[in-house]
This record gives C-alpha cells, structure tokens and sequence, in this order.
C-alpha cells in the first residue's frame, strides 16, 4: 500500500507540473509587450523581431523633436506591429535571395575591415526599394506566410521580371495587404514612431549620437558596422539612426492633415529614414527624413522588416 501511494503522489505531481506548465505558456505569450518572441499568431515566434505599441495620434500633440510626420492636425492609428531589431544583414539577405549585392566595405566595431562569412552581420545595403518588396516576398513564401505585396495581381516575385533599375510604372502600382502576415516595408509613420521609442530623444535612443549611430563622424567613411553593436532605443530597436538608410513604403511629399496613414498617394520618390554610415549627425535625427528613386541602389541604403501583431 505505502508503494502504491507513492506511486499516486508522483503521478499527481507529474500531472500538476505539466498543467501548470501549459497555463504559464499561454500567460506568456499574449501579454509579452516588449515583442520578444511572440508575434501574436499562435504556434509562431519572431526571434529578432520586437513588439511596438499602438498608438492613437489626435494630431494635436507637440512632438520633441518637431516632427514632419506627425503634423498638426493629421489623426493617425498605428496598430501594434512586430519591427525587426536590426536592419536586414548580409546573411538574412543573402539566406533567402542566394547572394550579397552589398558594395559598402564591411567593418567589425573595432573598424576592421571584414569579409566573406566574417561580414555576415553587416547590414546589406545596395539594395533599392524594389529589392526590398522582392526580398519581403520571397521571404514570406519561404516561411509559408501570406505575401504583402502584388504587382500586376500577382504575389509570386518570380512573375514580375527583372527588378528596373529606374522608376517603372508596373511596379511602382505595387499593392501591399496590410492584413496579410508576411513580411514587409514600415509605413513611415511606422518607422518614426518605432524609433522615437516612447521618448523625446534627437536621435533614436539617445541625444548622444554615439551611443547610437554608426555616422560619418565615428566611422571615418570606411563602411557599414556590425549590426546591434550600439545603443537600442527604448523599444528594443537598434541602428534607427545611422549605418544604413532604411527603405519605407511611402512616396516621399509634404505631409499634411489630409494625408494617409500609407503616406502619399505619389511623390518624387520612395521615403529613407535614418541616416547611414557616411552621413553627418545632422541627417541621422530622428526626424531626419530622404527620398530616392525606388530603382535607385546605393552603398548606403537598406532596410528592416516589419509584421503584423494581430
């Protein structure tokens, strides 16, 4: 008898512990506020990927510093979205497309130069704005997730040609499901309010540009760094400000009330936020906001990834 009660007594702690086990789970993953690993689709994680908080803006706030986005009178509902950590490196880049295009010299934080495998966590960069929808879409269809982006109907980067190299009409119709899970670009408003960071800082995490940014100042125009070798912002978030432009989906104009939270309805340009590793402080602000052609490449530009979180 005193062996079979035994035997019930551990039975039963087994059955509690693995009962606990799952409730503790489920706790964990809906309310993870800072990201982490959860994206708010259940069976899934987003290693590399941080949680930002909606927000609801009247457009009667005072930004500090003065924003260009977030413009008086513009209301704006920017749901909780899931923002890769860092952008886009040469190996992510190079994992899903087969190559590196990356032409900017690649540095260790010690300013060593680095090559082949060694450059792996450099950000990629010589890549346009139509590189980045390819990269989001081949990506997502690897992972098994539902495309943002579609040009002439079609969701399958392998039916849309070439990438152009210069402003071409067809792609520049591109459509991107907000509602679809996969990966894609960060509206603007997005990206400015992912590396304000909850804070008032005049570049993303600090008002000391560098605790934060890799610019021209701190790399000698010598090339790109190591990713999340800085600062992250409150959020999590490393390099908003500096190393490499990051591409965003809106046309580049004037921002007013009127305007969308997608952005412009046209413009002279797509939008580069943050600033890059041969850029003086004064364009790596928070605010600081670029412009070029979707076609253009250049050792400067890059990018990072956004998902949805509902």
């Amino acid at each position: 008898m005193k062996k079979f009660a035994k035997i019930s007594v551990v039975l039963a702690a087994l059955v509690f512990a693995f009962l606990f086990a799952g409730c503790s789970s489920d706790g964990d993953s809906s309310d993870d506020s800072s990201g982490g690993n959860s994206n708010g689709v259940a069976g899934e994680s987003l290693e590399g990927f941080v949680k930002i908080p909606a927000a609801s803006i009247a457009g009667t706030e005072t930004w500090k510093p003065e924003s260009k986005v977030f413009v008086n009178g513009r209301e704006l509902e920017i749901a909780s979205f899931y923002m890769s950590d860092h952008e886009v490196t040469r190996g992510e880049y190079k994992a899903v497309m087969g190559s590196d295009p990356s032409t900017a010299k690649a540095c260790g934080k010690d300013g060593k130069k680095l090559t082949d495998d060694a450059a792996k966590n450099n950000p990629v960069n010589y890549v346009s704005w139509y590189d980045a929808l390819v990269y989001c879409n081949t990506r997502s269809i690897k992972e098994n997730l539902t495309p943002c982006y579609s040009i002439s109907g079609s969701s399958n980067p392998d039916d849309w040609g070439i990438v152009p190299t210069e402003s071409n009409s067809t792609w520049d119709a591109a459509i991107c499901d907000f509602t679809a899970n996969g990966y894609r670009l960060p509206t603007e408003a997005e990206w400015e309010w992912a590396a304000r960071g909850g804070e008032s800082y005049t570049y993303a995490g600090s008002d000391t540009i560098d605790d934060v940014a890799w610019y021209k100042e701190n790399t000698k125009d010598t090339g790109t760094r190591d990713v999340k070798t800085k600062k992250a912002n409150a959020y999590g978030l490393y390099d908003m400000s500096g190393n490499v432009w990051e591409w965003c989906w809106d046309w580049y104009g004037s921002i007013s009330s009127d305007t969308a939270g997608a952005g412009p309805a046209s413009g002279s340009g797509r939008c580069l936020r943050g600033g890059s590793w041969f850029i003086p402080a004064n364009r790596a602000l928070v605010v600081s906001r670029g412009y070029r052609g979707p076609g253009d490449r250049n050792y400067g530009y890059g990018f990072c990834l956004v998902r949805n979180a509902r």
